[in-house]
């Protein structure tokens, strides 16, 4: 149920930060009131845009005392719902945040402030021979902020690690208004508990993130990249644990099924490649390094490994732009398949050996249910992004079977090993599946840690929790 703000809450908040910072006008609150999740939309009553921690600070104490729902939103390029204020109330904009506070090349530290763009900051370090690794497909728009709150990977987590891997510290402010660093910055901390991992991924649930300091590491300068066409996907999903026990570790291994590919070719121009009736599947995969010459002693042991399968002639990228349209082309999947149909997507993780087995069973719930699905994913993660198309579905079929059909994929997900989101965040959409993978016991420890940071669970409320919890 939605938590109405008076007119003269409204008046207080605007006192607190500034009217020009305060927004209750329909336009702005339905333009915060989405992510890309789904067609979902729950725009906020209010919408506030601060411009510092103490902001923050005074509006988080207020909220808390008056129990005002908070919902921080960030790019709002999110896939769970994370960001969507199912309980009205204040939508908190980050917006303001957008600094690189400090790029430490002595100690390979950066802080940021949590709207800097994920690409903007990799490009910025890049620039003082410093890599910030982590690289999801929304790099382009996504925020450092919502990378740490949903702990986001991308295609390069095969190698380097998701966000947690590089989260030093964080200045947080919490529910009552108190502001906390959660740790230091320093490569090694064993001092109390990990409160800095804590936050990570808690999606926004616990505070509010308005500093983080990041680890770098030296830029490799060197890579190869091949896209290598399978006949038959089955093969392609065997040949990523396959490239491991070959002593290989890629600096991405990407998988696309064929529609995932197609889709995305007549969505992106400028892209020259044909996809002949008999391929089902490719491998995007790359290696990268100090030295060219390890490179291609790895690259010819990939070849040696996916010449075990049918497979057509492997596309070798001889030049940066050729690199650079496989990857807009690898990077491009999700909107394109959104361009085509109403979906939902599920973001399924497993040991990377039981890939083929996953695939095989997500196909055969398909039929089952009658609904086609697109999917693609950082296979060297053993994560695979389920995009489940309305199509020609009706609206009892998409409402009624289909949440049959994804409580299926995540039980047999469950029962491989694996858990029901790699980088996506459980958000709005995927929490009434919790207890497939948490006891009772385990979900209770995590509520106590909610009920522990917000005892009146004013911070981004409705998220990653059963409804009747």
């Amino acid at each position: 149920m939605a938590v109405l703000l008076t007119n003269t809450q409204i008046e207080e908040l605007q006192q607190l930060i500034g009217s020009e910072w305060v927004f209750t006008d329909r336009e702005t609150c339905v333009q915060y009131g989405h992510d890309e999740t789904e067609d979902l939309q729950f725009p906020p009553q209010v919408v506030v845009k601060p411009g510092s921690t103490a902001d923050i600070s005074l509006i988080m104490a207020w909220a808390n005392a008056h129990q005002i729902p908070v919902t921080p939103i960030g790019a709002q390029t999110g896939l769970s719902g994370g960001a969507l204020s199912v309980h009205g109330g204040i939508g908190l904009s980050l917006a303001r945040f957008n600094r690189i506070i400090q790029i430490d090349e002595q100690n390979l530290q950066v802080t940021v402030e949590p709207a800097v763009i994920t690409q903007v900051l990799r490009e910025a370090v890049a620039e003082k021979g410093l890599l910030y690794p982590v690289d999801p497909s929304s790099q382009g728009s996504c925020w450092i902020g919502g990378n740490v709150a949903e702990n986001s990977g991308g295609a390069r987590a095969v190698k380097y690690g998701v966000t947690k891997d590089y989260v030093l510290n964080l200045e947080v402010v919490l529910a009552d208004g108190s502001v906390i660093w959660t740790g230091a910055n320093t490569l090694k901390n064993s001092t109390g508990y990990n409160l800095t991992q804590l936050m990570v991924g808690s999606e926004g649930t616990l505070g509010i993130i308005t500093k983080i300091v990041l680890k770098l590491i030296p830029n490799n300068p060197y890579n190869i990249l091949m896209l290598v066409p399978f006949h038959e996907a089955n093969e392609a999903c065997q040949a990523v644990s396959a490239i491991f026990r070959a002593g290989i570790v890629p600096s991405a291994l990407e998988f696309m099924e064929r529609d995932a590919l197609t889709w995305t070719l007549r969505y992106v121009d400028g892209i020259a490649l044909q996809v002949p009736d008999h391929i089902q599947a490719h491998l995007l995969i790359e290696v990268d390094g100090q030295y060219p010459e390890w490179l291609m002693s790895d690259a010819e042991k990939i070849m040696q490994v996916v010449e075990n399968y049918t497979i057509d002639e492997v596309l070798f990228a001889d030049t940066t732009d050729q690199k650079n349209a496989l990857w807009k082309m690898r990077r491009a999947v999700g909107e394109a398949v959104k361009s085509n149909s109403i979906y939902r997507e599920v973001d399924t993780v497993v040991p990377r050996f039981e890939l083929p087995n996953l695939m095989q069973q997500i196909k055969q719930i398909g039929d089952k249910y009658g609904f086609q699905s697109v999917c693609y994913g950082h296979a060297g993660d053993g994560n695979l992004h389920v995009n489940i198309i309305k199509g020609s579905l009706s609206d009892e079929q998409w409402q009624h079977e289909v949440p049959k059909g994804i409580a299926e994929i995540f039980t047999y997900t469950v029962s491989l090993g694996g858990t029901l989101s790699g980088e996506h965040g459980i958000g709005l959409v995927q929490k009434e599946y919790m207890p497939l993978t948490f006891s009772p016991t385990s979900l209770q420890l995590m509520m106590g840690i909610k009920q522990l940071f917000d005892p009146n669970g004013i911070v981004n409320p409705g998220k990653i929790f059963p409804q009747k919890s």
